[in-house]
């Protein structure tokens, strides 16, 4: 391993493997010199099929690197099938912004593969749109694995008629509330933001300065809880969205109610903006959460699984639905694996993700990591404390927080805009914000 502005490079098992091989292979050539001759250039074919790479451009959890890290061990499983079933050596790069003054991950992905710098790469949902949209990422409907997929996958992943990514779970957020504090002061878990709301009332005067830890990535999930409860339950979600499409309705009254509700935590002091816009996700409220200071914290469906996040607390914490007019609402956005469309491997890249997405690989990946499965063949049970977001998404409750049929992107201008609520700016001028947005992407 080693590192170079940022970038981590690390090379599987089987490069070790290849050096050997190499050291042996060239012994046996020497000796082959002295009396064969010419059958000596039909190693060559042997070797160059032999050195068979994809690089994986992903980000690197770095809260507390000697903890065990079971989402990387899931998917390291998967890529160990693809290098078995393949014969290719997966190499990873990766990156993780130090503070929020160094670039995002998001920012670096896009400089490397617009550059074709890797092979595959873990996207979030803003740079699947934004390359997708370039015609920078693969078209992947055509592997064996897609036929499997939920439609969730294809609605979220699908830019200009091409499914240009494939997760290996589906990522759903929700809020992870301590069940302990909640039970002491007599509450129960909030359904709607006037229940949240009076929640972090109680708490704040019972002495807890802070009842909502936050951070400059995930507020935007309490605006899409409210904003789109009924644009996805409401039994009219192709029209509404072509109503956005087409300028007949306006992303800003969608999320005002979010807004304001975020104005007013931010006034009320549940919630410290100051703090929030430059902290990053886990590592400035986690600490205060597993403390029991702080009873609310937001994070995605895997950090309740894995010692780097949630996953062991010494009180019981329970996983629920952001508070929306239509009761606990799951937030899920699509990240996805992608094969850059000029990658120098590009055809291993494509063979080496059929393989890591196949329900084998799945059903693997879901059970080390115990997540939502991207294919519809692929189900486990969840840990206790998941079970009521789960139950939500299981009786197909929620809203999704990227939607590549929407003309203007969702996750990541959200994120941005709410930064800006953060930093000072008025609800009118976030909103202002978005119409921009809209008005751009339909002129």
């Amino acid at each position: 391993m080693y590192q170079r502005k940022g970038i981590v490079m690390r090379k599987h098992a089987p490069a070790q493997r290849w050096t050997a091989a190499c050291l042996a292979a060239l012994a046996v050539l020497l000796a082959a010199c002295a009396n064969q001759g010419d059958d000596v250039k039909n190693l060559i074919p042997e070797r160059e099929r032999e050195e068979r790479v994809v690089n994986l451009f992903s980000p690197m959890e770095k809260t507390d690197p000697d903890a065990e890290n079971i989402a990387r061990t899931a998917s390291d499983l998967t890529v160990a099938m693809a290098e078995d079933a393949l014969g290719i050596n997966v190499a990873y790069k990766t990156y993780t912004a130090e503070n929020y003054q160094d670039k995002t991950y998001d920012e670096v992905a896009l400089d490397r593969a617009r550059s074709n710098m890797d092979d595959l790469y873990l996207l979030n949902p803003d740079t699947i749109l934004t390359l997708g949209a370039e015609g920078k990422l693969m078209d992947l409907s055509g592997l064996d694995s897609a036929k499997n997929l939920r439609e969730i996958i294809w609605t979220a992943n699908t830019v200009d008629g091409k499914l240009v990514a494939i997760p290996q779970e589906v990522v759903a957020y929700g809020l992870f509330v301590n069940k302990d504090l909640f039970d002491q002061y007599g509450l129960a878990l909030p359904e709607t933001p006037e229940e949240f709301l009076e929640c972090c009332r109680v708490f704040k005067e019972n002495g807890i300065e802070t009842p909502v830890g936050a951070n400059r990535w995930w507020l935007e999930t309490f605006v899409f809880a409210q904003a789109y409860a009924d644009l996805y339950n409401g039994g009219n979600t192709e029209a509404e969205i072509a109503a956005l499409n087409s300028g007949a309705a306006r992303y800003s009254d969608y999320m005002r109610p979010g807004f304001e509700f975020l104005q007013t935590l931010i006034d009320c002091g549940y919630i410290d903006a100051e703090k929030a816009a430059v902290s990053e996700a886990i590592e400035a409220e986690g600490p205060d959460f597993l403390a029991g200071k702080t009873p609310i914290v937001m994070a995605y469906w895997g950090a309740a699984n894995t010692e780097t996040a949630y996953g062991k607390t010494d009180f019981e914490m329970q996983v629920i639905g952001f508070p929306s007019s239509r009761g606990q609402m799951p937030v899920m956005p699509m990240t996805g694996l992608a094969v850059g469309a000029n990658a120098e491997h590009a055809e291993d890249a494509a063979k080496t993700l059929d393989v890591m997405v196949s329900d084998e690989a799945l059903q693997l990946y879901a059970e080390t990591n115990r997540v939502i499965s991207p294919s519809r063949n692929v189900s486990v049970d969840c840990v206790p404390a998941l079970r009521p977001l789960n139950d939500r998404i299981e009786e197909g409750v929620y809203v999704l927080g990227s939607n590549a049929g929407m003309k203007v992107e969702q996750w990541g201008n959200t994120c941005l805009i709410v930064r800006e609520l953060l930093n000072g700016a008025t609800v009118d001028a976030c909103m202002a914000s978005f119409d921009r947005l809209q008005d751009a992407a339909l002129g």
